[in-house]
């Protein structure tokens, strides 16, 4: 079985210029959660003059847990000290904690060169393992970068390292740009296993170049079982020249699923959900398979 996590509500949306309410995002989680989607990235505790997508964070964490008690796991992403309060503050248990390998897009990112941003965020971990959140620990850019090229695989093993060490119970390798290829992202996978055997992977791809699902199966043969996905294909980093979506919840699932791969999700729901998203936003978006099933019908 593998764990998809739904980012639709985070990464889906940060690169929107049409904000979403309250009440909207609401509707988008009721559909996930209904769907099967079993960890949901709901949103980042990051300063909404940068991203306003990501305003009110808080309050929707509020709201949904106002309508149930039981359901997915909440995740949100923290960059900085502030966000870690916000988190504490409004009760989630489970964060993921991220810096750039890429010292270019660390300073649009985070405002910080890349080893200074590591070093902090290490010390942050720390803290927030030390308050009681379970926390994963993302690397940005792993597989390379628009703004300097390929990143050293040493760099990201010493990185995972420091993570680990600070308290992080998961890695996630992310392809912020979109850079990587299977055979790449095999051999960083392998590597991390060989360095950090207790230290759960997850991989976050991007589908710039259109290898997105090749990058995952990759992932899944070199042992990965935790990967982040976007319904309908959303998303993209705002501080990324060129970046493109996400790999689309239903077309994971597809793949999956043709494999006998079971993931807990029901891809005609999961389906639904990105007619609601393709509505609210008035274009269609990029994953396949909710085609495929108009068709069928």
């Amino acid at each position: 079985m593998v764990l998809l996590e739904d980012e639709t509500l985070r990464d889906g949306l940060q690169v929107e210029s049409r904000i979403f309410s309250l009440d909207e995002k609401l509707e988008i989680f009721r559909q996930l959660a209904g769907a099967g989607i079993s960890r949901i990235q709901i949103g980042s505790f990051v300063n909404p003059k940068r991203v306003p997508q990501m305003t009110g964070t808080e309050e929707l964490i509020h709201a949904i847990r106002a309508q149930k008690a039981n359901g997915p796991l909440l995740t949100a992403l923290i960059l900085n000290d502030k966000g870690l309060e916000r988190a504490l503050l409004c009760g989630i248990e489970h964060v993921s904690m991220s810096v750039s390998m890429s010292n270019t897009h660390s300073l649009k990112n985070a405002g910080k060169p890349a080893a200074e941003a590591l070093l902090d965020m290490a010390a942050l971990i720390s803290q927030a393992r030390g308050s009681g959140l379970a926390v994963r620990a993302g690397l940005q850019c792993s597989f390379g970068c628009v703004y300097e090229g390929a990143i050293a695989e040493e760099a990201v093993l010493t990185a995972t390292e420091k993570l680990a060490e600070a308290g992080a119970l998961e890695v996630n390798l992310s392809d912020t740009t979109g850079m990587a290829n299977p055979l790449a992202v095999e051999s960083l996978v392998r590597q991390v296993q060989r360095e950090q055997s207790g230290l759960e992977i997850s991989l976050h791809l991007h589908d710039t170049r259109g290898l997105g699902l090749a990058n995952m199966f990759a992932g899944y043969q070199a042992g990965v079982r935790t990967f982040d996905v976007c319904t309908g294909g959303l998303g993209g980093c705002p501080f990324v020249r060129g970046a493109a979506g996400n790999v689309p919840t239903e077309d994971a699932l597809q793949m999956f699923s043709s494999m006998g791969v079971e993931t807990g999700i029901d891809l005609k729901k999961i389906c639904a959900t990105v007619g609601t998203l393709e509505n609210i936003l008035g274009r269609k978006l990029p994953g396949h398979m909710k085609t495929v099933l108009d068709a069928e019908r």
